[in-house]
This record gives C-alpha cells, sequence and structure tokens, in this order.
C-alpha cells in the first residue's frame, strides 16, 4: 500500500511581517511625539499664540470650519470643493496636452525638431513667473487660476510621457516593421503601451505639482478655497486657520495621490509592454 504525502504549507513570512509592524509603530511613535512637542511648547507659552497655535485648538477649530463659515465666509467642504474643482480641472487639461505632446515629441523626430526647442526654452520657467501675464491675458477669474496650475502639471506629463515612449523596445519595433506595419501602427500598438508606465508616473508628479501651485493660484482674486483660507488666516493673523487649511491641503493631496496609484496598479501593468 502506497502512502501519499502531501508538502507541508509554506510558513507565512513572519519575519517580514514583524518588520512591517515595527516601523509601523516606529512612526506612529514619531508622529504621536511631534504632536506632544507641538503641544508643550504652546502650553509652556514658548511661542507667541499669534504666531502658533496648540494641536488641540487646531482640531477643534478644524472640526468647527465643516459647519461654520466664520471668519472668512465659507464652511471647508466649500473650500475643499473649489480647490479639487479647480486643481483637477487643470490637472486632465494637463494630460491631455501634455501626454499626446510628449508621446510625439519621442516618437516622430520631425515633431521633435520642431516643438522640443521651444519647449526646451519654457520648461525652465516657473509657473508663478507667468502670473502677471496669466492676468494681463485671462484677467482675475478662473481662467487665470487654472493657467497657472496647468502649467505646473504641464510639464511633469510632457517629460515623462517623452522618455517613456523612446524606451519602447526596439526588438518588437524591428518585428513590427518586418510584418509591414506603419509607424503610425507601431506607434499605437508598441511604443504608447510600452509608455503607459513613465505616463502614470508623470500623472503622479503633474497631481502634486498641480496640488502644490493651488496656494499660489488662488491668489488671483479667490472668494473660496483652501488657497484663498491660508490667505485669509494670513491676514487676520489666526495661525490656525492657517494650519486647517495645510492639513487639509496635505490630505487631500495624499488620497487623491494613492488613488492615481491605485489606478496605476490596475491598469498600467497589464497594459504596458
Amino acid at each position: 500500500m502506497t502512502e501519499h504525502t502531501s508538502a507541508a504549507p509554506m510558513p507565512a513570512p513572519q519575519g517580514k511581517v514583524k518588520g512591517w509592524l515595527h516601523e509601523y509603530w516606529i512612526s506612529v511613535l514619531s508622529l504621536i511625539s511631534f504632536i506632544i512637542f507641538w503641544e508643550l511648547i504652546c502650553f509652556f507659552g514658548l511661542v507667541s499664540p499669534f504666531q502658533l497655535v496648540p494641536p488641540t485648538e487646531v482640531f477643534e477649530v478644524f472640526i468647527e470650519k465643516w459647519y461654520n463659515p466664520n471668519p472668512d465666509g465659507a464652511i471647508l467642504p466649500v473650500h475643499i470643493a473649489a480647490s479639487l474643482g479647480l486643481a483637477l480641472g487643470a490637472f486632465f487639461l494637463a494630460i491631455v496636452t501634455g501626454v499626446p505632446l510628449g508621446l510625439f515629441m519621442g516618437w516622430f523626430k520631425s515633431f521633435r525638431f520642431l516643438v522640443r526647442p521651444i519647449f526646451d526654452a519654457m520648461r525652465p520657467i516657473p509657473p508663478i513667473a507667468w502670473l502677471s501675464l496669466a492676468i494681463i491675458w485671462l484677467g482675475i477669474g478662473y481662467g487665470a487660476r487654472t493657467f497657472i496650475i496647468w502649467l505646473a502639471a504641464f510639464v511633469p506629463c510632457v517629460i515623462n510621457a517623452y522618455i517613456g515612449i523612446t524606451l519602447a523596445n526596439p526588438v518588437l519595433i524591428r518585428v513590427s516593421n518586418v510584418y509591414g506595419a506603419s509607424n503610425w501602427e507601431t506607434f499605437w500598438k508598441i511604443g504608447v503601451p510600452s509608455a503607459i508606465p513613465m505616463i502614470f508616473t508623470g500623472m503622479k508628479l503633474s497631481l502634486n505639482a498641480a496640488w502644490t501651485t493651488l496656494v499660489a493660484a488662488e491668489l488671483i482674486a479667490a472668494s473660496e478655497g483652501l488657497g484663498f483660507l491660508i490667505q485669509m488666516g494670513r491676514r487676520i493673523a489666526r495661525p490656525d486657520i492657517i494650519i486647517v487649511g495645510m492639513i487639509t491641503i496635505g490630505m487631500a493631496g495624499a488620497a487623491m495621490s494613492a488613488m492615481l496609484s491605485w489606478l496605476e496598479n490596475r491598469f498600467a501593468s497589464s497594459r504596458s509592454l
């Protein structure tokens, strides 16, 4: 009689789990220590309350701003919605314009020679430097703010799409040519899929650039938005309002970045070559 034996199950990687938990708790303790240190500095009066307020007060103001429009005239959800609409609108516009431009520059040599010198000349100019021209061209409304954020988000989209398509596998390109595919067909079926990972990297950088430029853009005659909230806190010497705006910007930015990473994991790995 033959005795059948089954392989023992693989043990769980306990070392990796313990290492992750160890790093997690170090991070948590570091954050708690920072908050306690911040609270003690304010409690003992080492800084003026007009310069810094304790985290407990910041938390109270954060909760209050969800239903109280004072002192800036709008509740926090209104500011968040205004900033998201502005930043995401400019971000999607940057994707629509920047990604195709980068792909065409990387694949078609004649187009690259035509466009790249202009792009390279304008790329080093900070988006804020365009502020005065944006006001002259588009006024002090929504268009000028969108233009400034679009400029910040546009460059990473172009650069990463350009680099991504230049990394396309030359063997696949030669095979495509051997089988009679046109340059346009090779571009769509080999070049673009190869560039997808770098395109998503550019989108992450673009989103970060758009969100970090938000405060400066909302200097242009804004009446709501997180940047406007921070500016109002500065004008009335309310550091609690300023910190609430900063924390909200950080939380919203982290949430959008996590969502973009999820989309990358879902689509990029299955569609890239």
